[in-house]
């Protein structure tokens, strides 16, 4: 099976528009900008905010192992510049027809629910190439991304661009899938790190002190978790829909009466959520763009409940998320990330009459 990678890897590097060596290229390029945080913080001409960002950047490090059981390495103890506002765009895809995603597969991270490019002008190129063939398409520019613990994953200045919440939130996620990761699993992946991230900062504002912050952060995810809702409760709706035989221009009206059932739902509810998620509701709406939510919170409330079951000893949750690891796909995400039902038959959206 080695020899069959490697094989296909010398394939694809003979290619000049291979992704692989398109992404081998990039973190390369981003391994090659590391700068040690303690040789910034020594050096006297290192500007004085980006300095205050890597003490703080260091506390939240130090924290991250010696209060939440997170991976004790190199990763986060050196800073690189990027000069772009993302260190990576997503592209998200689902057929026209299905709220499932396209994958893909590679060798390190298995099967994932999305493809991230380096470079924004690439993932508008393929996410183009998907969209003629029919399929619905999502991108979105991310801050940060883990590596796994196979290589020393620095600070970004992508993700300095944030708040101290937020960074504090991006490292925890980061690093807890360094703690566990399974392959072909991005949804179980994501709740995971997602519920290791908010115990995190909720610990972490705790011990400093700041309720204030702690209010403002978990009314933040509260929001989030009421859109997050409506996605699941539209999600559900649309699968149904596209279990029905019906023709094509049948699903499409029902398809988009159902997205603007959604966008004037959120509407509606605009002044309760704020208006964060305006790029998420407004012209566009489609199932790839719902998936970069679900992807994200599918599996977050079943893996939250687990936490609270064990008290939030995180040692505990750790070994039963591990647990969850090595049992079946199926089996782990009918434990922890049950698909939400449509209850009402007569909700789901059905064409208008010609």
């Amino acid at each position: 099976m080695r020899r069959l990678r490697i094989l296909a890897l010398l394939a694809c590097l003979a290619l000049p528009g291979c992704y692989v060596l398109e992404a081998a290229r990039g973190q390369l390029d981003l391994n090659a900008r590391r700068v040690p945080v303690a040789t910034l913080l020594a050096a006297p001409g290192t500007d004085p905010a980006l300095r205050r960002q890597l003490e703080v950047a260091t506390r939240i490090r130090d924290f991250a192992s010696a209060a939440l059981g997170l991976p004790d390495n190199a990763s986060y103890r050196s800073y690189a510049d990027l000069g772009r506002p993302y260190v990576v765009w997503n592209v998200f895809a689902t057929p026209e027809f299905a709220v499932q995603p396209r994958t893909w597969c590679f060798p390190v991270a298995g099967c994932v629910a999305y493809r991230g490019y380096f470079d924004e002008r690439r993932a508008r190129g393929f996410a183009l190439a998907l969209e003629a063939r029919g399929d619905d398409v999502a991108i979105g520019g991310v801050p940060a991304y883990s590596t796994l613990g196979h290589f020393a994953d620095p600070l970004l200045s992508t993700m300095l661009r944030w708040d101290e919440v937020e960074l504090a939130a991006l490292v925890f996620h980061e690093l807890a899938h360094q703690r566990l990761y399974v392959g072909g699993d991005t949804a179980f992946n994501e709740a995971f790190a997602t519920v290791v991230e908010r115990e995190g900062v909720r610990r972490w504002l705790e011990a400093d002190g700041r309720g204030a912050l702690l209010a403002d952060y978990q009314a933040r995810e509260a929001r989030y978790a009421r859109v997050a809702a409506l996605v699941a409760g539209a999600r559900a709706r649309l699968r149904a829909l596209y279990a029905q035989p019906l023709p094509a221009p049948e699903l499409r009206a029902g398809k988009a009466a159902e997205f603007e059932r959604l966008a004037a739902e959120y509407r509606s509810r605009r002044e309760e959520l704020g208006s964060g998620f305006d790029w998420l509701f407004g012209p566009g709406l489609n199932n790839a763009r719902l998936l970069a939510v679900a992807t994200y919170q599918d599996c977050v409330p079943g893996l939250a409940a687990r936490l609270a079951a064990v008290e939030g000893d995180l040692g505990k949750f750790y070994a039963e998320a591990r647990a969850l690891a090595r049992a079946s796909r199926a089996a782990r995400h009918a434990a922890v990330c049950a698909a939400p039902r449509v209850s009402d038959p007569s909700s789901v959206p059905t064409p208008p009459p010609p």
